[in-house]
């Protein structure tokens, strides 16, 4: 119950240890060709170039900006937290000129922050944020950020590596240009492979490049190659068995709708935060600005975070995360993403804490909360 990698799935851990195929055979296609049309349902999208990318999180977010980002590229990038930063480094190392938006951990994106930046410069091209921050547990307004970039006409990337599947994320409705995720947040997926959608405007930019993409196995011009229509080009060794795994995660997302996932996540958030409060924690975001997947708590002084999260894992098999950066020893980040989002996992982390830290009241004030929205 950290901030990833989470639970998977056991029906997904079984399609891990199907026979492999050869990365050209027929039948492989035919799941490629599925694959995409479920990650199209995911992400809420029509675009033809959604596929996802060998690699996790990091390397979607790596594609995103080395195919959209040219040198002397301006790019406005909001920075409130951990990836934030690391979108900046991205843009720098592909030559582009970065211009932060910055706003303090824990607190979603100001738009009105975003839009001076906007109108301060008018020569950006790309606008880029983190929709759900991992490692804060803050959720921006994505809607309205993406209506302010197309109102100055930039681009939008947009990082749904947390947000996929445990909330509304809606690309075309909301415009966005490029998204990225990850497969083992809440696809209930092991880590491996990052689902990325551009749409047409963004695939056009990547066509019309001055310069090449500065990376050979990250230009999609390639890699669609591989995942486009019609005749597949050999572009990489695709692997195989973690595509089966992203199939069967997407089938079950599929099964239960993508409404049904949202709605399950934050009921059993709300669950989750009933009991942590009657522990004594509070929340780092504000209500409004909190992800139901990722709770981001504040640890009460009297407790030694590092030897209570220890004991956590040690005497109860239960794993969750600590803060990083300047939160490193200051917050707690639990975890309630895809498969390990539900009813017995919210107990069992409640039980444990009332346990390890010598407290009561947390379990009983989540089960009848539970008792309410499960009946």
């Amino acid at each position: 119950m950290g901030p990833g990698p989470s639970d998977v799935h056991p029906t997904v851990l079984a399609a891990l240890a199907r026979p492999t195929i050869g990365h050209l055979d027929p039948k492989f296609v035919e799941l490629m060709d599925e694959v995409k049309s479920l990650l199209q349902y995911a992400f809420q999208t029509a675009n033809r170039l959604t596929m996802p990318v060998s690699g996790p999180g990091t390397a979607g977010m790596e594609s995103c900006f080395a195919n959209l980002v040219e040198p002397g590229t301006t790019v406005i990038v909001c920075r409130n937290g951990v990836f934030g930063e690391r979108m900046r480094q991205m843009v720098e190392r592909c030559g582009g000129i970065a211009v932060m938006v910055d706003d303090a951990w824990g607190r979603a994106v100001d738009p009105n922050k975003a839009e001076a930046a906007l109108k301060n410069h008018p020569e950006a091209e790309i606008f880029a944020f983190i929709h759900a921050e991992t490692s804060t547990g803050a959720l921006s307004d994505a809607n309205e950020l993406a209506r302010l970039a197309q109102k100055h006409d930039c681009l939008t990337i947009m990082d749904a590596v947390t947000s996929l599947g445990g909330i509304p994320v809606r690309v075309d409705e909301w415009g966005i240009d490029a998204a990225y995720s990850g497969t083992q947040k809440c696809l209930s997926v092991p880590p491996g492979l990052s689902p990325i959608s551009f749409s047409e405007r963004a695939t056009a930019r990547v066509t019309n490049r001055k310069t090449p993409v500065q990376s050979w196995f990250m230009d999609v011009a390639l890699v669609m190659g591989y995942w486009g229509e019609g005749k597949r080009a050999y572009h990489h060794t695709a692997p195989i068995n973690m595509i089966y795994a992203l199939h069967e995660g997407l089938l079950r997302l599929n099964k239960e709708g993508l409404e049904s996932a949202w709605e399950r996540h934050w009921k059993m958030h709300e669950a989750l935060k009933f009991g942590l409060e009657a522990l004594g924690f509070t929340y780092l975001a504000p209500e409004g600005e909190r992800l139901p997947q990722l709770n981001a708590v504040w640890v009460p002084e009297d407790v030694d975070e590092a030897s209570a999260r220890g004991q956590l894992l040690a005497e109860h098999n239960l794993e969750i995360g600590g803060g990083l950066g300047d939160l490193a020893g200051k917050v707690w980040r639990i975890g309630l993403m895809g498969y390990a989002s539900r009813a017995e996992n919210v107990r069992k982390c409640l039980a444990a804490l009332e346990t390890v830290l010598g407290r009561s009241g947390g379990l009983i004030a989540a089960e009848n909360h539970l008792n309410k929205t499960l009946m």
